[in-house]
């Protein structure tokens, strides 16, 4: 599976359950690029409600459900007990560095970033979409 999060600039995802930045250009960009079904929770839905809808799978359990070379979007879940089927992780990583209590939990180190590209946020000018795939 192929994990697409947003993530502040030490990793943070969500605090006090709410997530730390939205972005519609991120949404957009995760939409035009995925190639497959976009995987999510009930949570992630609402981010996409007012974009095409064709692409996305909503199901709790989108982890265990997600094929090989599926998208998944990743907010409020852990991916430890994943870990090994993750087969390239997308991060959308905004410059700031925000308040967090769950943060991104895939260790990267064993991991190689294999592209970076900068996207002109809405909510902010700069967003990295960093692109890591196994060493």
């Amino acid at each position: 599976m192929i994990i697409v999060a947003c993530v502040e600039d030490r990793n943070g995802m969500l605090f006090n359950k709410r997530r730390v930045s939205r972005d519609i250009v991120v949404c957009q960009d995760v939409l035009n690029t995925c190639p497959t079904r976009l995987w999510m929770n009930s949570y992630s839905a609402p981010l996409f409600a007012d974009l095409p809808q064709r692409k996305i799978q909503v199901a709790e359990d989108f982890l265990r459900q997600a094929e090989a070379g599926q998208w998944c979007f990743v907010e409020n879940v852990a991916l430890s007990e994943t870990s090994d089927e993750i087969e390239q992780v997308i991060l959308y990583r905004w410059d700031q560095k925000y308040p967090a209590d769950t943060y991104f939990d895939v260790d990267l180190a064993d991991w190689q970033m294999l592209s970076t590209t900068e996207l002109a946020g809405h909510s902010h000018g700069k967003i990295s979409k960093e692109v890591y795939g196994r060493k």
